[in-house]
């Protein structure tokens, strides 16, 4: 009896000893959502810090020769007159929509004739900045990254360094400029789209008198609203395009990391726009 009843002390105490080494093994919950929370804002910070480095190395060779004024026109090419279409078609039935929701909207209170004018300063003002970045951030961004990405997976931009060129200069400085000039203009394609939709809608469908629209519209809308939407358009366009490169530059990986690259080009470029438009927009209604 006394035998069993050591045995059973025993067995009772290497199960519960095992329980306590299994325990100690078994990570804490709460330590590891803290250790996961930690590890993603130390990488985000890292990866703020790269992207820091990365736009200041632009500024550097933007001014350094030689000059690379022919990639530069293939790229404002490719940004610019590749995305007019899908520029013009979103343009176009933005403003017809936006044309119909006012008029119903100020038709209750008898403002109808104020459509021209509401339209014309949403578009100047924000959509057409806005959308065309998105627009420009889907296409060009996630082109930029994935050629750029392509380029680095097959070594080839360990190539131009052997051979003493710059990757940042040929390929960077050349997409970020175009970038930024292109989106002003693709901006203003897509304001004056919109502003025709308006009207044709506004005038020719839901007849409103065509003095009156422009009437409202002379008095209402001012140059001021006007370069608002250009200076987001130019910040919009440099940020897309150095978000789209500095993508392109991180690739890792193959074929795998190409297409990472480029989703987190994109989808960076969409966020970036829209939060850099808050800012934008608090600061230029106080100046303008």
């Amino acid at each position: 009896m006394h035998y069993i009843n050591i045995f059973s002390l025993n067995w009772y105490n290497i199960y519960f000893m095992e329980q306590s080494i299994a325990s100690a093994r078994k990570p804490n919950f709460l330590k590891k959502i803290v250790q996961s929370f930690g590890s993603f804002v130390i990488d985000d910070i890292k990866g703020l810090g790269d992207f820091a480095l990365f736009t200041i190395k632009f500024f550097y060779w933007s001014v350094k020769p030689p000059f690379r004024v022919k990639l530069g026109f293939d790229q404002l090419f490719f940004i610019g007159n590749k995305s007019v279409f899908i520029v013009c078609l979103t343009g176009a039935f933005t403003g017809m929509v936006m044309a119909y929701q006012m008029y119903y909207g100020s038709k209750l209170i008898s403002m109808d004739t104020f459509v021209g004018p509401i339209v014309s300063m949403s578009l100047a003002r924000e959509l057409s900045p806005v959308l065309t970045g998105l627009i420009v951030a889907g296409r060009a961004g996630a082109a930029m990254a994935a050629q750029i990405g392509t380029m680095k997976v097959t070594e080839q931009i360990d190539a131009l360094e052997v051979m003493g060129v710059d990757a940042n200069q040929y390929l960077a400085v050349p997409r970020i400029l175009a970038g930024t000039i292109a989106l002003p203009i693709l901006t203003i394609i897509h304001g004056f789209v919109g502003n025709l939709g308006s009207y044709l809608i506004g005038t020719k469908v839901l007849g409103i008198d065509e003095v009156m629209y422009f009437s409202k519209l002379s008095q209402l809308m001012f140059l001021e609203d006007f370069f608002q939407g250009i200076i987001k358009a130019f910040f919009f366009g440099f940020i897309i395009a150095c978000i789209g490169t500095y993508h392109g530059f991180s690739v890792s990986g193959g074929a795998e990391g190409v297409g990472k690259g480029t989703n987190l080009a994109v989808v960076w470029g969409m966020i970036t726009v829209l939060v850099v438009d808050f800012f934008l927009t608090s600061f230029l209604v106080h100046i303008l």
